[in-house]
């Protein structure tokens, strides 16, 4: 099984297959640079789990979400490590192509929050951007929500 360099349950990610190991591949276990292992080397750990896993990131990009004011998102109350592959859904563009917002490679920071009904909120932040969707199961029928660069 893989080590993460931050903490994170490697047991748990949906995309283990394709992961060559946070700390075997010097924080880029999916070919780009991961905002975990990163922040968690610049703080000088070599496990991040003294500082939670996550050296402070969460919190203010779950303020950031909460602060959106987007009508019937439930209240951000954590962010799990993800890698881009599993979550960067193709979103319908009004010219009839499809465009995807996030890399493949890279390790975002996201959640899944319930929509009501059949439709789930799909989140996704790293250090430049932050991403609020709608999908159906299985990642069907997304719908981009907000896509904006983050203000630091």
């Amino acid at each position: 099984m893989p080590v993460s360099i931050c903490g994170a349950d490697c047991a748990q990610c949906p995309s283990q297959a394709g992961c060559g190991g946070c700390a075997e591949t010097g924080g880029r276990p999916f070919g780009r640079a991961c905002l975990l292992a990163a922040c968690c080397r610049d703080k000088a750990q070599d496990l991040c789990s003294q500082c939670g896993g996550v050296c402070g990131l969460k919190a203010p990009i779950i303020a950031e979400f909460n602060a959106l004011g987007i009508p019937g998102l439930p209240e951000v109350k954590d962010l799990n490590a993800l890698p881009g592959a599993y979550i960067n859904l193709a979103y319908p563009m009004p010219g009839g192509q499809a465009a995807k917002m996030l890399e493949d490679g890279k390790v975002y920071l996201g959640n899944q929050l319930e929509a009501g009904g059949d439709r789930c909120y799909g989140l996704a932040a790293d250090q430049d951007v932050l991403l609020v969707c709608t999908y159906g199961e299985g990642g069907s029928d997304p719908e981009l929500i907000l896509y904006k660069k983050r203000g630091y």
